[in-house]
This record gives structure tokens, C-alpha cells and sequence, in this order.
């Protein structure tokens, strides 16, 4: 004889299995509801308030731009250049760190202009390394002769005003600051478009608001000074994670650091093909869990203790928030699954289809969310946005919520394999002359 389920066993196993599912979700909704509320709050204000507004500079201070370079040839002329064109009354320096290189990076920047020194360890290898590096000799050989240094990456290029911008946030108290990151090839591919619309999007939605809000900021990459006392007061660069940009601004807002926001422009290269943006990407989800591991404890001790919002919004943004989207993802599937493979027993077909719901409903959620954002940010930013191809610019706001999405199962890789640190290969060669001309 078959087994037949009665109405009161039924509704006993729906409130035993599908209830808990149901909740489920809802708490996970709720969750990135609330925690992440106040960055709609972000845009608001920036809607309202447009870019922040630095007081003039008192002072022409004197910077130190340090650059970490790894087999650079075909970009590292084209920074020099622009650190050298720009239009500032005081003294500023260009020290270049050819990082275990095997090619002419050191050469070409030093007929660039730059003060050009030649890395080799093969244990200590990377940007940190470099930095930590290039620091402790220019402390050494030159006093305190630079009052602040100018972190870029070899890729990048420099708007002609981007000192005079920085020197009036250094000139305002910030000894940590920030610019606005955009790039030089938004329209090579959906991924470099993707990146493109992420950094632009972080820069006007997230560190100019917070700047505008009088909370701290969060470096990222590239693009960004550190004063000269901080670095002498640590003895040596001390951060060598695999996202060693996010450890400092961790440890800023740990220790009290206000990390400040000037919107000066600087373009950096983009991966293009999938397989190298998965190759950064896994290192930087790495370097996430890293960081959020290392210094949870210390922001929850500034939320809780000391009452500190950028505490909380640093959290927020270490926190491997995908990783709940990945639960109720698995938890949704698994249950539509033993359902349909128990034809029936685990759930009904209306369960199942509540699960299916779910699963449309938190995929098409995250779509829609990072459409808008896609969205607002190119409406916003569209005079930044410098692309031969209009098509490419209305195409990503389609295609970009899919390169967020694939942090899911990047995140994910992340958590289990060993990550090591690989340098980006750079072959864009282009001047801000040619970007600025570009769409």
C-alpha cells in the first residue's frame, strides 16, 4: 500500500521544514536591507550636494610620488610624463621601484624622469614590498624633505591639476587621502567597462559623500597619498596582505586615522579578458577575508565602544557579504532538489515553486539592484566616461550587473584555494591627452 501524507502531517512538515526557509530569507533580506541602508542615504546626499568643495590651499606642500612597477615598459614613460607636466608651484619628486623586473622599466623611467631604483627579492616580491622599500630609502636619503607620498601604480595617468587638488586636502589637515579613480579604457571590453563603472561608482557615491559627511574614506589601489610622519611613526611600511590598499584603511579607521577624499582625477587600466579579472578578483576576495579576520574585533571595538560610524561602514565593507547571498542560494536549491528527487515527500510542488520564486527573487533582486546602480552612476558620471563607442556605454548597464554577480562564485573560491599575488600585465599605452579625447 502507498504512503499517504494526512493534511495535519503535512502542515506539521511545512512548519518544520518550509517556515524555516521562508524565515530564512527573510532574514537575509532584512539583513542587507538595514546594514546596507545608509548607502542609499550616500546618494541622496550626493544627489543633493554634487562633489565636495576643498578650501583653497595655504601652502604648496612637497610630495613624493612612489611607484611600484613589475615589468612596466609599455606604460611607465606615459605616468612619468604626466607627474612631470603638472601644474603645481612646489617641489615634487617621482621615485620609481623596478620591482624584480626583466625588461626596461628602470631605464625608461629615468629617461622619463624619475628617480629610478632597481628591486630584486625574490621572497619579498610585490607592491607592499616595493613600497616598504622605496619609503624606508627616500626617509634614509632625503630627511624630511617630502611632507607626503603620492601612491600610483604604473598604468596610471594624472590629470594635469591632480597635485594642486590633492595639496588642498593635504593642506586641510587630511594626513590619508584619497582621489577619483576613473579609467583610461572603458570600452576595451564588459570587463574593463564593468571595473570601470565600479570605481566611478565608488568614487562619487562612497568616498565623496563620506568626505561631504565628515567620515572617513577607504583607499583603494592606487591613487592616494599617506603623510610622511605616519610613515616615519610606523617605522617602515607594515602592511603585506594580498590587499594591502584596504588593510591600511582598516587600519586607519581602527586607530582614528580620518582618511579624506579629493576629487582628483587619475585613469588606471582595466583588465580586459575574464580569466585575468578572476585572477585579480580572487586575490582581492582573499585579501578581504584576510583583513576582515585581522581587524573585525577592532571595528566592532569602535562601533560598540567609541561609537564610530566609519567603523561601521568599514566593516560593511570587508564583510563577505556574498557569502549570505550564496546561503540562501544553497539552501533554496538544496530544498527544491530533495524535493523533486523525493517526488514530492520533502516538499509539494507548491513548495518547490516557492523555493524556485525565491531563488528568481534573490538573483533578480541583485540584478536590479546593480542595474540602478549601474545606472545612476553613468548618468552621473557620463562626462567622465570616455568611450569611442556610445554602444559600449549602454550595453554595460546590462552586462554590469552580471560582472558583479560573478563575485559570487569568486568569493566563494576565494574562502577554500590558495591565492598568491600575480602582477597585472599592462599594455595600454595611451596619454591623458588621448583618453580625454576619447567619446
Amino acid at each position: 500500500m502507498g504512503y499517504t501524507c494526512p493534511v495535519k502531517e503535512r502542515q506539521d512538515w511545512w512548519n518544520s521544514t518550509a517556515c524555516p526557509i521562508v524565515i530564512l530569507n527573510f532574514l537575509i533580506g532584512l539583513f542587507f536591507a538595514v546594514a546596507y541602508l545608509y548607502q542609499f542615504v550616500y546618494v541622496v546626499v550626493v544627489l543633493f550636494r554634487g562633489m565636495v568643495n576643498l578650501p583653497p590651499a595655504k601652502k604648496n606642500h612637497n610630495f613624493a610620488f612612489v611607484i611600484a612597477a613589475h615589468n612596466e615598459e609599455p606604460v611607465i614613460g606615459n605616468l612619468v610624463r604626466s607627474i612631470k607636466e603638472q601644474r603645481y608651484d612646489g617641489e615634487i619628486a617621482c621615485f620609481v621601484v623596478a620591482d624584480n623586473c626583466t625588461d626596461s622599466t628602470a631605464q625608461l623611467a629615468s629617461e622619463a624622469g624619475a628617480v629610478a631604483w632597481e628591486r630584486n627579492d625574490l621572497v619579498r616580491k610585490g607592491k607592499s614590498w616595493a613600497l616598504d622599500y622605496a619609503f624606508s630609502r627616500i626617509l634614509d636619503e632625503y630627511g624630511d624633505r617630502y611632507e607626503a607620498f603620492i601612491i600610483m601604480d604604473a598604468d596610471n595617468i594624472i590629470s594635469p591639476n591632480y597635485v594642486e587638488v590633492m595639496n588642498q586636502a593635504f593642506d586641510a589637515g587630511y594626513l590619508v587621502c584619497t582621489s577619483y579613480r576613473n579609467s583610461k579604457n572603458f570600452d576595451s571590453s564588459w570587463i574593463s567597462s564593468g571595473y570601470a563603472t565600479w570605481f566611478l561608482r565608488e568614487a562619487r557615491f562612497l568616498n565623496n559623500p563620506r568626505m561631504m559627511l565628515g567620515t572617513s574614506c577607504a583607499i583603494s589601489g592606487s591613487g592616494w597619498y599617506v603623510a610622511a610622519s605616519i610613515v616615519r611613526g610606523m617605522h617602515g611600511w607594515r602592511f603585506h596582505t594580498l590587499t594591502e590598499d584596504i588593510q591600511f584603511s582598516t587600519f586607519c579607521c581602527a586607530n582614528g586615522i580620518q582618511i579624506g577624499f579629493a576629487p582628483a582625477e587619475f585613469f588606471d587600466e582595466q583588465p580586459v579578458t575574464f580569466k585575468a579579472s578572476w585572477i585579480q578578483r580572487m586575490r582581492w576576495s582573499k585579501g578581504f577575508y584576510q583583513v576582515f579576520f585581522s581587524y573585525h574585533k577592532n571595528l566592532l571595538n569602535g562601533i560598540v565602544h567609541d561609537h564610530r560610524f566609519a567603523s561601521y561602514d568599514m566593516l560593511m565593507t570587508i564583510a563577505p557579504a556574498m557569502l549570505l547571498t550564496l546561503l540562501s542560494v544553497l539552501v533554496n536549491g538544496g530544498y527544491l532538489v530533495m524535493g523533486w528527487l523525493s517526488h514530492g515527500f520533502f516538499a509539494t510542488q507548491s513548495e518547490m515553486l516557492m523555493c524556485v520564486g525565491s531563488l528568481i527573487m534573490t538573483i533578480g533582486t541583485m540584478y536590479l539592484s546593480f542595474f540602478l546602480i549601474g545606472l545612476i552612476t553613468t548618468i552621473s558620471e557620463r562626462k567622465h566616461i570616455h568611450a569611442r563607442s556610445r554602444w559600449r556605454v549602454i550595453t554595460n548597464l546590462f552586462t554590469f550587473p552580471f560582472f558583479m554577480l560573478t563575485y559570487v562564485p569568486i568569493t566563494v573560491a576565494a574562502l577554500f584555494m590558495k591565492v598568491e599575488w600575480v602582477p597585472t600585465k599592462h599594455d595600454i599605452a595611451v596619454t591623458f591627452d588621448d583618453v580625454i579625447a576619447e567619446g
